[in-house]
């Protein structure tokens, strides 16, 4: 998906998509700030479709790990700046008034990568900023086995793709996420299997590291409208003095 399979990421998931999420993200991050949240970095930005969005709000700056989705981030975003990095360890010598983080902190499979990304926002944040991210996973929420299926269509390409979530050791951080895409164009069927390994921790455990790194943690909501129709825990750290 990171790689040669990038050009399905606007096909499955385009950025009209992105829109509703994204304002009520920067709205949350307006009203858990004490001062004006004009600069934002995106930690794990992948191909900018949330970035789409945000830009409208704040001046955005972008991290992702995969040359193929920075070269789509680029492509939809111009006006942005994109930074290659591992969101553990990037250093960018600037600070920001806003750190996002969103799914794709989901690939941090220990406590110490989760710790690394966090201390990395406290690295950029301006005093007093704010970090948001999304725990789309956790211990009590996890479904073992869980299935999803879509259909998206862009031109002559049609994609039926199949999402499968399994935990095949609960005592560990680490679940498989396995993609299935039935890719036809032009009627010719391409059959593509890609698997994730993706962390997995209770949601004390994801505020205990937020403070630790150094936040002041607050928790909200955010309801998806993704055929699931779940409710995801939002996490808001402000940077400690």
């Amino acid at each position: 998906m990171y790689g040669d399979l990038a050009w399905l990421w606007p096909i499955i998931s385009p950025p009209a998509e992105h829109v509703r999420e994204n304002e009520e993200f920067a709205r949350m991050l307006r009203e858990c700030s004490t001062e004006p949240v004009r600069t934002l970095l995106h930690l794990g930005c992948g191909g900018g479709h949330d970035d789409f969005t945000l830009k409208r709000h704040f001046q955005v700056a972008g991290v992702d790990i995969s040359p193929a989705m920075l070269e789509m981030a680029k492509q939809l975003n111009p006006e942005l700046e994109y930074y290659p990095g591992d969101m553990r360890t990037v250093r960018l010598e600037k600070t920001f008034d806003a750190v996002i983080i969103g799914d794709s902190i989901g690939y941090m499979v220990t406590r110490e990568d989760l710790l690394a990304v966090f201390q990395m926002a406290v690295v950029h944040l301006k005093p007093g900023g704010v970090l948001l991210t999304l725990t789309e996973e956790t211990t009590e929420s996890f479904q073992q086995n869980k299935t999803l299926c879509s259909t998206h269509f862009k031109g002559d390409v049609e994609v039926a793709f199949v999402e499968n979530y399994y935990d095949a050791n609960p005592c560990d951080t680490v679940y498989e996420a396995t993609l299935l895409f039935l890719i036809r164009r032009g009627g010719q069927l391409t059959i593509e299997i890609d698997r994730h390994q993706l962390g997995l921790f209770s949601l004390n455990a994801w505020r205990e590291l937020l403070r630790e790194a150094g936040f002041g943690v607050e928790q909200r909501e955010f309801r998806a409208s993704d055929g699931e129709e779940r409710v995801y825990p939002v996490l808001l750290g402000t940077k400690l003095a």
